[in-house]
Parts: structure tokens; sequence; C-alpha cells
């Protein structure tokens, strides 16, 4: 297709030139991954479970429709069958075939390969159904999928001459061949009616061949990847030549875009001619606008559907949305490319030809060269596309040019909308506000678009000035400020805290000489400490007020506030569900699923027979955790902090660990208890990072401590479990795979090294006060007994008339089963604990009809009882501004 083409006249027969592509045009992968056939593949999968599903479930359906197809039938003449059998059974054959051989042909190897290998694994992948079928499926499932036989025995439930075909046609893009395509299709329905009249096969088994021939070939591709087919500089200079150019040289102008928001916009050439202008053209492939898929996919699912676009649009509708962007943006007024015209490139790409632009994208302008005058420009191109409600969707720097002259084009419409609704058009001018903020300041920015839009116009677009509203790359930037916002405002309250203690120091010394007796020196050091801290929490509360900036996307709401006080402030929902919310839910749904079975396959007779006296201990340990953890943390803490507040806060944390992961909630609550109680943010978070860090390696030590005496306590001799002994083999081997591969121990030396930064000053600090020390390693231990024991008197309280377990299994299945709900992302680790411990307990000996009880009951006096305490806790704590 060729769109109006004015600057070059018919071509004429001139002496061929060599086409060459000038420049470092960079090699083209030979196979890639593509999305799609990771899809396909999931998709293929997805049907394969619901056809078995069909077939475990709805015999009665599978049955009749069985019955209807052989009545139906029945009918047809036995001389067709008969002939129709031999001519499919040797042309399913042969089509394949034929088409490798045209192929090979023309040295088109790679696909036959990858045909083959596919052919390969699915016959594989049928011989393991057929075993499967045979051996251990459920009986609704083999009578859906198998037969009787006419000689005996069983019709096969999965084809395996049949699944290899269409796996070998489907790698090999016959699909992509019409007339191929058809022949073999047709060879296929055949080959499959003749079966099915004869008797050797039922329809399930046919729809299940075909999945599975289908799944197997995309899983092929996607594994080993697919040939690439993508365009290079030479096919673009020929594609130019048939559409009437003539092109001297083409040099690529960028390289491959990594970035999700530039991802498909194609590979971009400078063309220049034998006359005239050179040209910009851009080409667009199938593997380039697949790249970011999955990104797309998921905003696409997590945000409301009128700010999101197609995940994937064909090469045809992308290259006429691009066309037709173009010719609208140039009609309303606004500096765009012309576009001179379209090709395809072959059948995975296509090119357009713009006329050529000579300048520099805003991000490579430096912050002087960017003027008031430019910034207006900017906002007046917007304004022109607004006025034909055009939305261009990817404002950013690199798609705002500036020509030499000083003249603001906007490039990159490929993204944009034609009749777009406020919201998107709201949207445009919130992304080019932080575009040109990020570059000339909020005040500068808001000023040009108040000018050039009006104020209503720039107020309006506050609710959307969210950073899920902008581009991708948009809020890389943001965050990148944010975090070094977060440095200069540590460093000024590190610094701000080392100035006030040396002014203090200062002042004692100069009062030095002004003493009393022992009694009142005694009362003056104890006001002169209160008055200390109280000094330095001032002292780091102005320091850090005066350090804090605020950021970007605030600075722009101010701004337009001074302008327009009214002006809606209240963001847009623009999410449907937040990520973490949705892992959430889907985590709580199962947890809610397993604990649901387990309740009811706990009978009401279990739990009244309870003993209540072993109830009452479990009770008095779950007690006791509190002020063991309240002693753990203490032990690591240098500063004086008071005991029993302490001990309310750790209630507290039975509160937060219901909203929170279990690893998460409790960190984030004892650091804030921390600071608040005088403690350094610093120290805070080094001394709750030394009491995790030593409580992970106090877990590990006991839990192969236990696992060894499990291992022992039934054997004479002093020998490990075979368990322990594994499980050390597979650290060592992990540990060793971790330190040889470079990336990898970069990135845990990395890890590690940030981690002992702060924690090991602290650790230091409390080694020079052995009875802190002793506090902390006896309250870890305290609370992992306590845990321990709680667990153990929840099983005696229903394992009366059953054989008890030793106190080491009980130990090794508690700390394996908090192990699992640290890492859950539910909170409180629901579902993760109740499943591993009851498996655990059931593991070491321990009956189920006993273990499921025990174990509801541990997490009823752990988790869910203190719930109400805990907020009572936190609530007082809050009010006492101790959090």
């Amino acid at each position: 297709m060729v769109m109006g083409q004015d600057t070059q006249p018919p071509e004429e027969a001139q002496p061929e030139l060599p086409e060459r592509v000038s420049g470092d045009e960079p090699l083209l992968a030979a196979r890639v991954h593509r999305p799609s056939d990771l899809m396909r593949l999931l998709g293929g999968l997805l049907a394969i479970a619901l056809v078995i599903a069909v077939a475990a479930f709805a015999h009665a359906t599978t049955s009749g429709l069985e019955k209807d197809i052989n009545e139906g039938a029945g009918g047809a003449p036995d001389v067709f069958v008969k002939i129709a059998g031999l001519v499919s059974s040797i042309a399913v054959l042969l089509v394949p075939v034929a088409f490798a051989i045209e192929r090979l042909i023309k040295r088109d190897g790679l696909r036959i390969a990858d045909g083959v290998l596919a052919a390969v694994l699915a016959h594989g992948v049928t011989l393991a159904t057929d075993l499967w079928v045979a051996q251990a499926a459920p009986g609704t499932i083999q009578d859906a999928l198998t037969q009787p036989a006419s000689g005996g025995g069983l019709t096969d439930p999965v084809h395996n001459y049949l699944a290899p075909v269409i796996a070998y046609m489907t790698a090999v893009g016959m699909a992509r061949r019409p007339r191929w395509r058809v022949s073999l299709w047709v060879v296929l329905l055949l080959d499959a009616f003749t079966m099915l009249v004869a008797g050797y096969t039922t329809a399930l088994s046919i729809v299940l061949t075909v999945l599975i021939g289908w799944t197997v070939a995309y899983g092929t591709l996607y594994a080993v990847g697919s040939p690439n087919v993508r365009p290079t500089g030479q096919t673009l200079l020929a594609g130019l030549r048939r559409v009437g150019f003539r092109p001297v040289t083409a040099l690529r102008a960028e390289g491959v875009p990594d970035s999700a928001d530039s991802a498909d916009r194609g590979r971009r050439y400078i063309v220049t001619l034998e006359a005239g202008p050179p040209l910009d053209v851009t080409v667009v492939d199938r593997e380039q606008q697949a790249h970011g898929f999955f990104y797309r996919a998921w905003r696409r699912i997590t945000l409301r559907t009128i700010t999101t676009r197609r995940s994937i649009v064909s090469l045809r509708q992308a290259l006429e949305q691009e066309a037709l962007l173009a010719y609208a943006a140039i009609a309303a007024g606004a500096n765009a490319p012309k576009l001179i015209a379209t090709s395809e490139l072959g059948p995975d790409a296509v090119m357009l030809v713009y006329e050529h632009l000579g300048g520099r994208s805003l991000d490579s302008l430096d912050d002087h060269e960017i003027t008031d005058e430019l910034v207006l420009s900017a906002f007046r191109q917007v304004r022109a596309l607004q006025s034909r409600r055009i939305a261009h969707r990817r404002l950013t720097g690199d798609a705002i040019l500036v020509d030499r002259s000083g003249r603001v084009i906007l490039t990159d419409l490929r993204g944009g909308e034609i009749a777009a609704g406020d919201l998107i058009l709201r949207m445009d001018i919130a992304q080019l506000l932080t575009t040109l903020g990020l570059r000339v300041g909020a005040e500068r920015a808001v000023a040009a678009a108040v000018e050039v839009l009006g104020p209503d116009a720039v107020a309006d677009c506050l609710p959307l000035l969210q950073p899920i509203a902008l581009s991708r790359s948009t809020r890389a930037t943001l965050r990148r400020l944010a975090r070094e916002r977060s440095a200069r405002e540590r460093e000024a309250v590190l610094a701000a805290s080392e100035a006030a203690k040396r002014e203090r120091e200062l002042a004692k010394a100069h009062a030095a000489d002004a003493t009393a007796s022992p009694t009142v020196v005694r009362a003056e050091t104890k006001a002169e400490k209160k008055a200390d801290k109280k000094a330095d929490k001032r002292a780091l509360d102005t320091a850090l007020d005066e350090a804090r900036e605020e950021d970007l996307l605030a600075q722009i709401r101010r701004q337009v506030l001074l302008i327009r006080p009214q002006a809606p402030v209240e963001p847009v929902r623009l999410e449907r569900i937040k990520p973490r919310t949705l892992i959430s839910l889907i985590a709580g749904a199962v947890a809610a699923y397993f604990l649901l079975s387990q309740i009811a396959s706990t009978p009401l007779s279990t739990v009244s027979q309870a003993d209540w006296r072993w109830v009452a201990v479990a009770v008095l340990c779950s007690a006791v955790s509190y002020v063991a953890a309240a002693m753990s943390l203490l032990g690591f803490v240098p500063e004086r902090v008071g005991f029993w507040r302490t001990v309310v806060a750790q209630v507290a944390g039975s509160f937060v660990k219901i909203v929170a992961p279990a690893a998460v909630g409790g960190v984030a609550l004892n650091t804030r208890f921390l600071q608040r109680s005088g403690v350094r943010p610093g120290l805070a978070v080094a001394s709750v990072g030394a009491s995790q860090l030593f409580g992970l390696g106090a877990h590990i030590l006991l839990l192969l401590s236990f696992g060894y005496l499990t291992g022992t306590e039934k054997s004479q001799s002093f020998t490990p479990s075979r368990t322990v002994i594994a499980g050390l083999l597979t650290v060592a081997v992990l540990v060793l795979v971790v330190t040889a591969i470079p990336f990898m121990r970069k990135f845990v030396s990395t890890r590690l090294r940030s981690l002992f930064a702060g924690v090991v000053p602290r650790m230091l600090d409390v080694l020079q006060r052995p009875m802190k020390l002793v506090t902390g390693i006896g309250g870890m231990l305290l609370l992992t007994g306590a845990f321990v024991l709680c667990l153990d008197a929840s099983i005696r309280a229903f394992g009366h008339g059953h054989q008890s377990i030793s106190y080491a299994s009980v130990a090794v299945v508690f700390l394996a089963g908090n192990a699992l709900g640290s890492a859950a992302p539910t909170p409180g680790g629901v579902g993760a604990v109740e499943g591993a411990l009851t498996l655990g307990l059931v593991a070491v000996g321990l009956p189920i009809e006993v273990a499921t009880p025990a174990v509801l009951l541990y997490r009823l006096l752990t988790l869910w009882l203190p719930v109400l305490p805990g907020w009572l806790c936190f609530n007082w704590l809050t009010k006492q501004e101790a959090l």
C-alpha cells in the first residue's frame, strides 16, 4: 500500500546503484522468544485441562455425544469410508513431507528442524498421556477418551501419529501459507472423520489430540525460539525502491529501545536519496511490536478500561492508526512529521516514510537550552491536538522534538487516540506538566500551561496528577528522585544529630566546674538525660523539617492551587485493583478454602472432648511469648527503652500482623516504636535489623539442632537423619551455585554489604553490654520455647488416647511452619502456616484427627484471639505518641 507521495518523480530507467546500509546496523538475534507463543501455550494448557475436566465430570454428556456421533456416522457408505481412510492415511504423511522438501529447496531448514523437534516431543507427550489414561486416570476419563477396540482391548486415548503431525505443521508455520494450510487441514479432518466412523476413537480423543499437538508446538517454539524474520536495512532499501524512491544509504538513527514506553515504536532509519532531501523511515515488525506485551497486558487488567489501550494490535491496525493520527495531527494545526508513504515489508513488517526532521529531542537538550518560548510552544501543540479531541498519550521527553529553528514537533503518534474522552485529554496535560516540570521546574511549567491552556484546563488535570497516570519512564524518574531526596534527608538528620551531640558535650564541659553534693549530682544527671533526649528529638525534628523536600507532583499541585484555590485535588481512581490487593485476595481465598476444609473435617465432638487444662497451659505460653518478644528486641537496643511499654508494643503487633504480611508488619511497628522512644532513625532500623538477623541465625541453628535430635531419638547411635543431611547438602549446593555465578554473587554480596553496614556497628555496641546480649539471646530462646510449648500443649489437649510425639519433633514442625509463614504474602501467614504445621505433624506420626484441631487451637491462641487486645494496645500507643 502506498499513500500520497509528492516529493519523488516516477522511477525512470537509471543504472542500478549498489544498495548499502551505512552506520552500525545492530546484529539481529537468530532466534526470538515471542510472547504470543507463550500465550498460546498457556491457552492450550488451559484448554487441555478443560477437556480433561469435561471428561471427568460430564460423563453423561460425553456418553450422549458419542452415541449421537456413532448413530450419525452409521449411515455412511462403507466404500466411501474405506477410500477416505486410505487417502487420508497416506496424505497425512505426504503433505508434511512435501512441505519440508519445498522449505529445504528455499533454504529454510531451521523451520523444518523446529517442526521435527516439536513432532518428537508431541509423540512423547502422547505416549505419556496414553500411559496415564490406561493406568492412573479415573474411570470416567478413560471411558470418555477410549472405547472398546474390535480386536479386543481399548483404543488409544491420544493418537500417536496425528498429534506429532499437528505439532509439526504448527511449528513450521504452515498456518501462514493458505494453500498448504487448507490442504493439510482437509486431510486431518478427513482422517479424523474416518477414525470416528470406523470406531477407532472418540470425539474428545480427537479434540485432546489436536490440543496436545498445538500446545506442544507453541511450547517448543517459545523454548527454543522462532527464527528471526525481522527485516534488515537491505530489505528496507529494497522496499523503498518498490514504492518509487531511489535510496542510496540508510543510517540507523537509534539503538534498540529498552523501555516499555518506546519498545513498540519501531526501528528508525535516516535514508539518503539520489536526489532530494533525506527521509525518516520507521520499520515496525511483529517482534518489536510485541515488546512490553506483558506489561501492557498487566496494565490493562489492573487499570480501568477508559485509560488503557489494547495490549497488542495487528500490524495492519498499527499502520492505519499511525497514518490516521499523522494526518489528523497536521489537519489540527499541530507540528507533526509529514507522512509520505507506507508499505509492507513482507508478511511480518511494515514501514512508514516521513519527511526528514532535523532536530533533537527534549531529553537531549541542556537545561539552559529549554527556554520559556520552547515550553509555551510545547503546550501550544497539545492545545492544537486537543482542539480536535486528539490525545497523544506519550508526551515524554523523547517524543518532543525541537528542530534547528526552535520549532517544537510532536512525534511518536502511534499510541494516540482519535475522538478521545475528557479523561484521556486531561492525562495528556498532566503528563506534559510532569515532563516539562522535570526539566524547568514546577513553577515555569505551570505558568506556561496556564498561559496557553487557561487556568481551568490546568486545574482540571490535578486529579490525574498521580504516578499511575504517567508513562513508565516518567514514573521511574520520579522514583529515582524520591530515593535521592530520602538520601539527602537522612544525611541532614545525621548531620544535625552529630551537631547537637557536639554542642551538648561542649555545654557539659563548660558546666563541669559547677559540681554539687553527690545526691544533687545524681538528680541533675537524671534530669539532664531526660532533657538531652528531648533536645535530641527537637533537633532531629527541626532538621527533618528543614531537609524535607516536596516531590515534583506536590510542587505542581501547589503552584496550580495558588492560581485556582478551589481546584479539585482528590485523585481520580484509575486502578481497578492494586497488585498487592489482588495477591492478598488470591492468597486469602486459598487460605480460607484450606481453613474451612479443615474446620469442616473436624467433628464438634473432638472440640468438646478437649482437655481444658492443657488449653490453659497453651494460653499461658501464648501470653509469655509477648514478654519474650520484648526481651529479644530490647536486647539489641543499647538505649534505655521502657520494658513494659515494649511488651505492649509487641501485643499491638498482633493487630498489625492481621493487616500486613508477618515478616513486614512487625518490623515496621518495632522500628517506629523505637524511633518514638528516642532512638535515632538509623539506629532504630539497625537495632531491628540486628534482632531479625540474629533471630534468623538462631532459627536456622535451632532447626538443624532439633532436626538432628529428631533423627537420633529412635536410634542407638547418635547419627543425624537423612532429611538433615539432605538439607545440609542442599544448602551447600545453593551456596556453591551462588558463589560460582558472577551475577548472583554480586547481587548477594551487595545485599549483605548493605545489611551489615548498619547492623554490624550496632552489634558491636551490644557486645559492649553483656547483660543486653544475654537479654536478647534469652528472649529469642524463650520466644521459641513458648511457641513450641504452646503447640505441644495444643496437641496434648486433643491427643489423649493417642501416642504423643517428642518435643524435638514438635520444635522441628514449628520452626519449619514459622519459616513458611514469614515468607507467605498473606497477613499473619494465614493458610501457609496452618498447612505446614498440619502436614508436618502428620508427617511425624500424629493422626490427622488430632493434628487439625491442635493446629487450629494453636493459631487461635497466637493469631486470632490477640487481635482485639492488639487493637486496643495499638490505639493506646498511638494516643501516647509512642507509634
